[in-house]
């Protein structure tokens, strides 16, 4: 076992060890909530991330509000919120304070910024839960990041009387795994702390899917507590295409396509849009392989793509794509970039042909937010199929199709961009339109309302 295994392991286990003392130096009496009307419903809304770029938990916040309840959202703002979020006046955004750069630009060694970053997350979680914000009757967190979000967030909860619910989108651990392997010793670590604080903490959970339901009920995580499944859904900003003349308004002043619009407007050319974290769970090379594949065959149709988002890989894939189109790969194809409003966002992607996903689950549990909304604009996509839930969203034939290798996406790009294909593309959008018209609001109110009483 390596150093900095040890040295993990060893801020692993004390900080379980820090919140054991805790808890047994509180109250072992648990005092419930009086009961309360929608108005007086408080809700603490937390995500150890960027809140504009969490869209799942800046809907909850804006289902509580609009039942008449009080939100307190709480992450780290590196990017513009939900601009309903930003004008709603029950809504109060408590940011916490990003960690000095010094821990996040990799000039001093990860043996001394890896627990530097948890212990400056600890403290200012702390700070802000317990100290800025107002007692709440729920604390609605995101998991991951589990460390050290799970602790502190089950720390305040028992100190503060409120009601712990965990919106599970995915695994701290799996995600770990990923860049660590399966048998680092700190993943271990990581997948006990998290099923064991699974098991102590919530007093409700949420997950993305059925199948992450039926896994959490099951060993290791053996979670006790009640687990409802909450699908994602697409927000009201994301609409299918209503009107032609508003395509080509849009497209001609978008700096990305407004070379392009025309012939995007009259067919001539393929609008297609990804949008990624260009981190390690999304293999953007997928994409870049089919490009190349498909550029090599005759008589196909240009495209543009468009890829959205920020993250650590994007500027390796940017010289990559530089690098292609230097060396003749990508005939007659654009990749552009771009980072743009949620608004704009939503207009592309009601106004492109078809929607790319690459989304890789590290659990095999979970389901990419980018689809949905995706069908919310009425766009079909290509996404990669290789997990179990897959199939809870995308339905093969009906309103997209899967693939596992770039090959498989080359050949649907062809099929789908084809005279021959067209049909089946109009009909795969059909069935995304179909998909839009199930709708957050309805299905948080279905899952959710009561159990946080703000519906009666």
């Amino acid at each position: 076992m390596s150093h900095l295994t040890i040295v993990l392991a060893f801020t692993g286990l004390g900080m379980l060890a820090g919140l054991i003392v805790v808890l047994t130096m509180l109250p072992s009496r648990y005092v419930k909530h009086s009961p309360a009307s929608k108005e007086s419903v408080s809700v603490q809304v937390l995500v150890l991330g960027d809140i504009g770029r969490s869209p799942r938990m800046q809907y909850h916040a804006l289902s509580v509000a609009r039942h008449g309840g009080r939100v307190d959202l709480i992450g780290y703002l590196e990017s513009p919120p939900h601009p309903d979020i930003l004008a709603s006046p029950r809504i109060k955004i408590y940011p916490l304070a990003s960690p000095p750069g010094v821990l996040k630009s990799g000039s001093i060694p990860f043996i001394i910024s890896g627990p530097s970053k948890v212990l400056w997350q600890i403290w200012t979680l702390i700070y802000v839960l317990g100290y800025q914000t107002p007692p709440a009757r729920w604390l609605l967190v995101q998991n991951p990041p589990s460390i050290p979000t799970l602790a502190i967030a089950l720390i305040i909860s028992v100190l503060r009387n409120t009601h712990l619910m965990i919106d599970w989108h995915n695994y701290g651990w799996t995600i770990l795994a990923g860049t660590k392997g399966r048998d680092h010793p700190f993943v271990g670590l990581s997948k006990a702390y998290e099923c064991a604080l699974g098991q102590a903490a919530p007093t409700a959970n949420i997950t993305v899917t059925h199948a992450m339901k039926r896994q959490l009920e099951r060993e290791p995580y053996n979670i006790k507590a009640p687990i409802l499944t909450l699908h994602d859904r697409p927000a009201t900003i994301f609409q299918p295409l209503k009107s032609l003349p508003d395509r080509r308004d849009f497209l001609e002043k978008l700096p990305q396509t407004k070379d392009f619009a025309s012939n995007i407007v009259a067919g001539q050319t393929k609008l297609i849009v990804s949008s990624t974290s260009w981190t390690p769970d999304e293999d953007f090379s997928l994409l870049l392989d089919a490009l190349v594949t498909y550029a090599k065959e005759e008589s196909v149709y240009p495209i543009i793509a468009i890829i959205t988002g920020r993250g650590p890989q994007k500027t390796f894939y940017e010289e990559r794509i530089k690098d292609l189109q230097s060396e003749g790969k990508l005939p007659n194809i654009r990749i552009l970039t771009a980072w743009l409003t949620i608004e704009d966002y939503a207009k592309l992607l009601s106004y492109a042909d078809l929607g790319i996903c690459l989304h890789m689950s590290s659990s095999g549990v979970d389901l990419p937010m980018k689809v949905v909304d995706m069908f919310g604009s009425g766009l079909p996509v290509a996404a990669y199929s290789g997990y179990e839930s897959f199939d809870e969203l995308v339905k093969e034939g009906v309103n997209g199709c899967g693939f596992e290798m770039a090959d498989e996406l080359a050949v649907i790009l062809k099929r789908l961009f084809s005279e021959e294909g067209s049909a089946e593309l109009r009909t795969l959008r059909k069935g995304a339109e179909k998909e839009s018209e199930l709708r957050w609001d309805e299905e948080w109110d279905r899952v959710l309302g009561r159990v946080l009483g703000v519906i009666d």
